[in-house]
């Protein structure tokens, strides 16, 4: 009797405890950026570069690099957000058909287009505010 009651505990605590596991590590996610007096996420923007111009985004349609596009981790496809650059106050509205980026402390990823309208190819990255418009 004792060997089976064995044979029956081990696997289910061995069962229950991946179980366990599993719900922690899937509750686990990066921080999301720390919003700002405004609104919205704060963070680091970037921006795509030349060679994905064509490709394939996670939403299925091709990246158009003079489109006013960008990727986000969250966001449902088709969002619209508008990203303004905190240090000069420019600002763009984008549609969400991406995902990414995933570098700690970025919170978007523009298309051409869109860095061009902030002023931001030069320099690559800026700290951005992104508010939700729909």
């Amino acid at each position: 009797m004792e060997l089976i009651r064995h044979k029956t505990i081990v696997p289910l605590v061995c069962f229950l405890g991946c179980i366990g596991v599993a719900m922690l590590v899937g509750c686990v996610s990066a921080p999301a950026p720390a919003p700002e007096s405004g609104g919205g996420d704060v963070g680091v923007a970037s921006y795509y570069a030349d060679r994905f111009h064509g490709r394939q985004t996670a939403s299925g349609e091709p990246y158009d690099r003079n489109a006013y596009t960008a990727a986000h981790r969250r966001l449902p496809f088709g969002t619209k957000v508008q990203v303004t650059r905190l240090d000069t106050g420019s600002s763009v509205a984008v549609r969400i058909n991406d995902r990414g980026p995933f570098v700690k402390g970025r919170v978007i990823d523009l298309s051409y287009a869109a860095a061009k309208k902030l002023g931001m190819l030069r320099r690559g990255l800026v700290k951005v505010r992104v508010v939700l418009l729909d």
